[in-house]
């Protein structure tokens, strides 16, 4: 796994729509796959539009939200420059990746959903057959892709991301400029959703998408479950010396 190299794109957006209230990358969402692929040897690297630091949505931080990974995050030095040094998301180039991972988080809907950028990578890494993983909001990166007919890439693919009842129960409901749920059904998705803040992680292919910050640790769970297959195949496709 150690020559596996992971692509974690993350919000560099602080604040929601034109109001003073904070958000970001959901911490979960970042710092439950960060573990679960350093921990698989993979290689990591994180980047944002503006690079730098990322925010994080104080939420996120809470008390009451904080989970034994987030704690860890938090509290380790190696991750936290990890945060705070991401790479301009310009300067990202699709062959030195193998993965691409998008956590969600309400600021991502302003600065990465609709990004050139990242729809460029996303349909060349799809091209390619490479893994991409998105939990929540980061699912609605995949929104702008099409297919080879000109049509939404999600259509008839089986896809998941957050509900609208979690988005009604965060507070976005009449911020944002779109519901997640409703834009993806919209497209065509099969779209399927399991209870609020429960993990839900659909694979539909090499794209694997989870529905909340729970799912978060299961989608790259999946992601390292093709990528040993994916090694597997390789090896016994090897020729063999004498």
């Amino acid at each position: 796994m150690k020559s596996t190299k992971v692509l974690f794109i993350a919000t560099s957006h602080a604040k929601v729509a034109d109001s003073n209230d904070e958000t970001g990358v959901w911490l979960e969402e970042l710092a439950a796959p960060y573990y679960i692929f350093k921990e698989a040897g993979t290689d990591i690297t994180l980047a944002s539009p503006a690079g730098g630091r990322v925010p994080l949505d104080p939420k996120s931080q809470s008390i009451i939200l904080a989970t034994f990974t987030t704690k860890r995050f938090l509290k380790d030095e190696e991750a936290m420059n990890f945060l705070s040094n991401s790479m301009p998301l310009e300067k990202v180039k699709d062959g030195d990746f193998d993965i691409i991972f998008l956590p969600g988080g309400n600021g991502l809907i302003w600065d990465l959903a609709d990004s050139r950028k990242v729809r460029q990578l996303l349909e060349v890494f799809y091209s390619n057959n490479k893994p991409i993983g998105a939990t929540s909001q980061g699912v609605a990166c995949l929104l702008p892709l099409k297919n080879d007919k000109g049509e939404a890439l999600i259509k008839g693919k089986q896809i998941t991301g957050i509900r609208n009842s979690e988005e009604n129960l965060s507070g976005l409901k009449d911020k944002a400029p779109f519901l997640l749920e409703t834009k993806l059904l919209s497209l065509g998705a099969l779209y399927s959703k399991g209870e609020d803040y429960i993990s839900h992680v659909v694979v539909e292919g090499r794209i694997i998408t989870g529905q909340n910050p729970a799912s978060s640790k299961g989608v790259a769970q999946k992601i390292i479950e093709l990528i040993k297959q994916d090694k597997f195949i390789d090896n016994l496709l090897q020729p063999v010396s004498n």
